[in-house]
């Protein structure tokens, strides 16, 4: 029988042949602690163990990093360079394969010019990868078309921050201040199972009176412990926050000196929602007056108040305005800068903070630094080692990036850590894209639906066979910690972008020998920036589990409450929203008469590339489904199970029906995990955010009929 022993200062417990390699988990934005077990003779992944005294978790995990481990030594793992040759992958060394690479890219660049190449990044990597990617497209390959997935996840967020606050941080307060919060205002987010290991925090909150308000088409696990659950139509947000702050303005909610010595825009915002009565936001949002009068009489009175959203209200095409206004909301009750209150976006990425932060955007340059900026460039430019005339100007976003392929501006394209052929909108125009291009080339570490395009597939590492940093949904920036060796010929990331830089004549601006290399330039990178990283490192990260960022200075205790005197902004006031309200990109009409809204379910994430290849998550969730409210049901005679066909003006997808009271009459929700034929992104809508260039995924009109 194995023995067990107890690890010294830890709860967890060990076999005598394993050990616990201390690190985080891969999925979202909360980054759980955990501790890996590894078997000591053979070095796989065994199991893992939660990490009890984490303080952002306490110790809790949900079931996507209860599993997170088996997908480390997955038989479906790329352990080899894969080369399409007659339309099929077949094995290759990385010389062949870097060969190919080098040919294509340096044939392509010499018939169309630098910007002919693009990357695709993600933010499901470290902090020292997502700032290398910005580094490998504009230095290596000198082009200017570089973005990532967060413009699918957490754009709008930064965007109304940074219009609103001037700067862009997910959370304005530590997430254990949250058990002394008095109120919990939650817009657009389904806590309880996209980030449940918050909801300690909540209940604790709620064992000490604090109350909940949540606006939700749907009654989410989340929605059905709230004290008031505003059912909205899915695209009325503005019109909610609105309304919201007309009641705060008319029951004098508002916390004039606040607003006065710390806000601008008091006076015209008072004027924009006076016509947001609760009669006219009832009208336009579906909610019964009467619950809006309670969550604003609730908000208004609560002392201590959190504003908290997520996907659900960010991305529609007026995102930023969304989050502008649900900001305001938090800075009419002078919340911002205080004690247990704030405004927090829940991150979906793993690192979906520290990504977007450093050089991966088509605008933005480490540090939170923007391209068209000479400054920041000749700043940038300094570290890097190249001449500013060198900087390639800004490129497109995500999902514009193919609109260009189909313009014949873009040739090729790496991509990195990301599966958009599931991931972005309007499915079948990102494969048509995919198609078009002259030569694609994926890293990843399974053959994703996106890789299945590709020219060229580079085998890359999983989390658990790198190390580094990521940032997670408070602003913490914290460790991951390698615990084995990479499978097969499998590479990191940083090391496939190396190779390719030094064949494309540029190793000498690419010289590191670990990560800790990256991460010592990337420090010196964000000095000064609005995100700047300059003062944390890795040993007071060790010492201090985290350190919040902005810490301009290694004697700087960092950042955990934002703004308690100023704001980022150019005279330190914040911007108070004026911002009306418009109708979504689609609505329904005859031939489409429903709204079609979409989500995640807590056992996967993100477009399943790792979960569907989880046995127990599977088992929980084999495929997509159309949840519906029985009414619906009994108009087209459907049953429970039955099957039907979903379309929009850009696609369909049959799926299971599953009847629920739980949503608004007129809507219907699918979840958004799967991918070919089962790909709900299909029927979504690419309208984009004018601010943020997110596409509309949250709001559509369909039809369906019974398959």
């Amino acid at each position: 029988m194995t023995k067990f022993v107890v690890k010294p200062g830890v709860k967890n417990l060990q076999h005598e042949d394993e050990k616990l390699v201390t690190t985080h988990c891969c999925y979202c934005g909360m980054q759980c602690g955990m501790h890996i077990r590894v078997n000591k003779k053979s070095g796989n992944v065994v199991g893992v163990e939660p990490r009890y005294d984490w303080p952002v978790t306490n110790g809790k995990m949900c079931p996507k990093g209860v599993t997170a481990y088996q997908t480390v030594d997955h038989p479906d793992r790329i352990k080899t360079p894969l080369i399409k040759k007659n339309g099929k992958f077949v094995e290759s060394t990385w010389e062949e394969a870097l060969d190919l690479i080098e040919k294509n890219y340096k044939r392509l660049q010499s018939h169309y010019g630098k910007d002919a190449l693009s990357v695709f990044g993600g933010v499901s990597m470290t902090n020292e990868k997502c700032y290398l990617v910005g580094k490998y497209a504009r230095v290596a390959l000198g082009t200017r078309y570089v973005d990532y997935n967060g413009r699918f996840c957490m754009s709008s967020a930064a965007g109304g921050f940074m219009k609103t606050l001037g700067l862009d941080r997910g959370s304005t307060l530590p997430w254990p201040e949250l058990e002394h919060t008095d109120c919990f205002f939650m817009a657009g987010t389904n806590t309880a199972e996209c980030h449940p290991t918050t909801i300690q925090w909540l209940w604790k909150a709620r064992d000490k009176g604090a109350k909940m308000i949540v606006a939700d088409p749907r009654e989410t696990p989340t929605a059905r412990i709230a004290d008031v659950h505003l059912d909205l139509k899915a695209g009325t947000d503005s019109a909610l926050a609105n309304g919201m702050m007309h009641l705060l303005i008319k029951e004098g909610y508002v916390d004039e000196a606040y607003v006065q010595t710390r806000c601008h825009n008091f006076e015209e915002l008072k004027e924009a929602v006076k016509a947001f009565t609760p009669e006219k936001t009832a009208m336009i949002t579906g909610i019964d007056k009467e619950k809006i009068v309670k969550a604003a009489t609730i908000f208004g009175r609560s002392p201590r108040s959190v504003v908290m959203f997520a996907r659900g209200i960010e991305q529609q095409r007026k995102g930023v305005d969304n989050v502008c206004l649900y900001t305001s909301m938090a800075l009419l009750r002078g919340q911002i800068g205080k004690f247990a209150s704030g405004v927090a976006t829940f991150t979906g990425q793993g690192n979906g903070q520290g990504g977007r932060e450093h050089g991966q955007k088509a605008d933005a340059l480490p540090g939170y630094r923007k391209i068209d900026n000479p400054e920041h460039v000749a700043y940038v430019s300094d570290v890097w080692g190249i001449d500013p005339k060198e900087m390639p100007q800004a490129g497109v976003s995500a999902y514009e990036m193919f609109d260009h392929i189909q313009q014949g501006k873009i040739k090729a394209m790496h991509v990195i850590c990301s599966n958009p052929a599931v991931s972005a909108p309007n499915n079948h125009y990102i494969w048509e894209g995919f198609k078009r291009l002259d030569f694609m080339v994926v890293s990843d570490f399974f053959l994703s639906e996106t890789a299945e395009f590709a020219d060229v597939v580079l085998p890359t590492t999983t989390w658990a066979e790198d190390e580094g940093t990521t940032t997670n949904l408070e602003g913490r920036v914290i460790r991951i910690r390698k615990v084995k060796e990479p499978v097969g010929e499998a590479k990191t990331d940083w090391e496939i972008m190396q190779l390719i830089a030094e064949r494309m004549g540029k190793k000498s601006f690419f010289p590191y020998t670990s990560v800790s290399d990256i991460y010592e330039e990337f420090r010196l990178a964000s000095k000064g920036g609005k995100a700047d990283y300059y003062g944390i490192t890795y040993d007071r990260i060790e010492k201090e589990d985290g350190v919040f960022w902005p810490c301009p200075d290694e004697k700087h205790p960092g950042s955990p409450t934002m703004f308690t005197e100023s704001f980022a902004t150019e005279d330190g006031k914040a911007n108070l929203a004026v911002v009306g309200w418009e109708e979504p990109g689609e609505t329904p009409s005859e031939d489409y008469p429903h709204i079609l809204t979409t989500g995640r379910v807590v056992f996967h994430y993100l477009s399943g590339t790792q979960t569907r290849r989880t046995p127990f998550l599977m088992e929980q969730c084999p495929e997509p489904y159309a949840e519906i409210h029985p009414e619906m049901a009994a108009k087209y005679r459907l049953n429970n199970g039955d099957r039907v066909v979903l379309t929009t003006k850009r696609g369909d997808i049959t799926v299971p029906v599953k009847l629920t009271k739980a949503i608004r009459r007129d809507h219907i929700f699918v979840p958004y995990h799967w991918g070919k034929e089962l790909s709900i992104n299909k029927l979504t809508n690419p309208a984009l955010d004018p601010t943020s260039r997110m596409p509309e995924f949250k709001v559509c009109a369909v039809r369906m009929q019974k398959a």
